[in-house]
């Protein structure tokens, strides 16, 4: 007897690889079911890859304003061909999802169907004009933007991060709620691309919540120097209301206790965070109960086993790499249920990247912080190196930045963050050190000069020098 498995939301980065498990498990049917249109998955769609697109365009006049061995006028950045190459770019990056998905279906026994889906009972899913009773359900139904809670917020036009990526025309000015990973890599887009003087509302001392406080500090800095940028930190949105000229008052914290004060502006950006993409899909009509804790370290549904509940939708971490890789654990849990073997907990390292300072100066974590390291528990040492301390970035105009590197004192690499030119890229040597669980000792001091990973051997060498012998 075959069993039967539903994954709603077969299009996302989370649903595929779940499917892509699943297709070749004797004796398990598939119905894979989304009704995106024209489909693809929020990271090629409106995440990852959009974004980086229209940030490669302002980099490159960023670089150009930034470098005084350039001469002559500074190009605009077209924002109508930013956009149009964009869009080109997303359709065809998309249509080799859906043909990746749709060529599943060749195989037997494995349905797709492009129509909504919503359980009407538990495990019992209306799809299309169809009624299924699969044997396991896999809700893969990702995210959406999230717009706070503000008075008056119904009352004025809200530009969120989709409609910045479809964006041809800025106003003269904006103000900007949400300074998390969204709003890090946008706000310079609108600062260097669309030519707008920018005020950001932060509600903390600092951004970068994950990175240890001189990560944020530099950041910060840098953001108010290489951008012109205004950003009140330790401030609070109050409400909105619109002027009478077409634009946005917001008011935030006053500098006296209970008092307020007034930013006006063209437009009003929300790059508040993102919420589970469950709108309609049902839930109401079943035990799940999507508050705090719904969803298990195996990807299963606290409130029915046989649910499982992977990507963004699950609220847990919602970053594409882990999307992908609680697909796949859900597809080996289902197969494991099947079977009555024992399942396995979704564990993963920490491992982030934000494009800020658009790419210019990228933020990279892999494993612990110092906050987090201590936090643990570990014993353990820390060195940081700042960009600046090697020629190369000097040399390459981009001496902005710092690393630094996490180290058990057993010589362990437990974490590390990078925020300077081509961090990102180095993110995944740093990724290979920390899961191996590496000896900083053993690791080889051998960049090809002038290469920026200079910035690597010399924290393995503070570091080894600091354990000593």
């Amino acid at each position: 007897m075959s069993t039967h498995v539903a994954i709603v939301g077969a299009y996302g980065s989370a649903g595929v690889a779940a499917a892509q498990r699943l297709v070749d498990v004797d004796g398990v049917e598939l119905t894979l079911v989304d009704d995106g249109d024209p489909g693809g998955g929020l990271c090629i769609l409106r995440g990852c890859m959009p974004s980086k697109e229209v940030l490669s365009a302002a980099e490159h006049r960023f670089a150009a304003r930034h470098d005084p061995r350039l001469d002559g006028p500074l190009p605009d950045v077209d924002l109508g061909a930013v956009v149009e190459r964009k869009d080109e770019h997303t359709s065809d990056f998309a249509a080799h999802r859906r043909a990746a998905v749709e060529a599943l279906t060749e195989r037997e026994g494995i349905e797709f169907r492009h129509e909504p889906a919503a359980f009407v009972d538990d495990r019992r899913l209306e799809v299309g004009d169809r009624t299924i009773e699969p044997d396991y359900v896999v809700v893969a139904t990702g995210s959406t933007v999230s717009l706070p809670d503000l008075p008056g917020i119904d009352d004025v036009p809200v530009r969120t991060s989709a409609d910045v990526l479809d964006a041809t025309a800025f106003g003269d000015s904006g103000v900007v709620m949400g300074f998390g990973y969204v709003g890090m890599e946008l706000v310079p887009y609108l600062a260097e691309a669309g030519g707008m003087d920018l005020t950001i509302v932060e509600h903390d001392a600092r951004p970068l919540d994950e990175a240890d406080p001189p990560f944020g500090d530099a950041l910060l800095e840098y953001y108010r120097e290489a951008f012109g940028l205004t950003v009140l930190t330790e401030t609070n949105e109050r409400r909105v209301e619109p002027t009478d000229d077409g634009g946005v008052r917001l008011f935030v914290d006053g500098d006296e206790e209970g008092s307020e004060r007034a930013i006006e502006a063209d437009e009003l950006f929300a790059f508040t965070g993102r919420r589970p993409a469950l709108d309609g899909v049902g839930l109401e009509h079943t035990d799940l109960d999507p508050g705090p804790g719904w969803v298990e370290d195996t990807m299963q549904a606290r409130d029915d086993d046989r649910v499982f509940v992977v990507g963004d939708v699950n609220g847990r971490e919602p970053i594409l790499h882990v999307a992908k890789e609680q697909g796949v654990t859900a597809a080996a849990n289902i197969r494991a249920h099947r079977d009555g073997d024992l399942l396995e907990p979704y564990e993963n390292v920490h491992h982030h990247v934000v494009f800020s300072g658009l790419g210019v100066l990228p933020f990279a974590r892999v494993g612990h912080s110092a906050t987090t390291a201590r936090e643990a528990g570990h014993d353990h040492v820390v060195v940081t190196r700042e960009a600046s301390s090697d020629g190369v970035f000097k040399t390459k105009n981009v001496a902005d930045g710092l690393g630094r590197l996490v180290v058990g004192t057993d010589g362990t690499v437990l974490g590390w963050q990078g925020l300077h030119y081509h961090a990102d890229a180095m993110a995944k040597t740093m990724q290979v050190a920390v899961e191996l669980g590496l000896d900083v000792r053993d690791l080889p001091d051998r960049a090809y000069h002038p290469t920026t990973p200079e910035i690597l051997d010399g924290l393995f060498r503070d570091a080894a020098a600091e354990l000593g012998d």
